[in-house]
């Protein structure tokens, strides 16, 4: 736990002496994930992302997501929704933002090794803006493993596809401490690496909450 502390100082002081380049600025995505369980198998998922350049200015990405899980069982399920995004692709400047329409599909799987828990994503996306028709295909596998009774550390890797244009896409990886700070809320403090085929790489600190709640009462 204090290496990773120490590692986020280290990046928050890297951010200081960044020049104008995005590449070289340590940006900062602020999240909100929710679950809201209302039956035994179904569950509704819920998520928004305000995603900056620099640590609070100059916001790069507004992302919301909303959709419904399926419990298959204890090992599988399935997600569909839609998802909302507003990307500013350029920095510093006011060069406009683009609208993003996207309808997803989620093939979950998760197992434990003991106390390490492992979780594989299978992710497809319909991507609509501009005029344009693309799509994603994206695998992430994810590992968590509980430190004590409140915190848990995680580390994860996702790779994106897209097959309209160079099939590796980008690439996502990201490690962190969770905080149990109630039975139905979580708080997150971590780093992610950004890799971008053709562009490179960047760099980004997550500061979120999560929220799991059950409204299904077992009779």
């Amino acid at each position: 736990m204090k290496k990773l502390l120490l590692l986020l100082i280290f990046l928050t002081i890297h951010q200081i002496t960044a020049q104008t380049n995005p590449k070289n600025e340590l940006g900062v995505w602020y999240m909100y994930n929710g679950s809201h369980q209302i039956s035994n198998r179904i569950s509704i998922k819920s998520m928004a992302h305000f995603r900056f350049f620099e640590v609070g200015d100059d916001l790069q990405q507004f992302i919301g997501r909303f959709g419904a899980t399926y419990k298959i069982n204890n090992t599988l399920s399935a997600t569909g929704g839609y998802a909302f995004l507003n990307t500013d692709d350029t920095y510093q400047i006011k060069g406009g933002t683009t609208n993003e329409h996207r309808i997803y599909q989620d093939f979950n799987v998760k197992h434990a090794l003991k106390k390490l828990k492992i979780a594989h994503r299978f992710r497809a996306e319909q991507r609509f803006f501009n005029d344009i028709f693309d799509h994603f295909l994206r695998y992430q596998i994810g590992f968590s493993h509980p430190i004590n009774h409140k915190w848990s550390a995680y580390f994860y890797s996702e790779t994106f596809f897209d097959f309209n244009e160079e099939a590796y896409n980008q690439n996502w990886s990201g490690i962190g401490a969770k905080y149990q700070l109630s039975k139905t809320v979580k708080l997150q403090l971590g780093y992610q690496k950004i890799n971008v085929n053709e562009v490179g790489d960047f760099h980004r600190i997550q500061v979120g909450f999560a929220i799991n709640t059950n409204h299904f009462k077992k009779k």
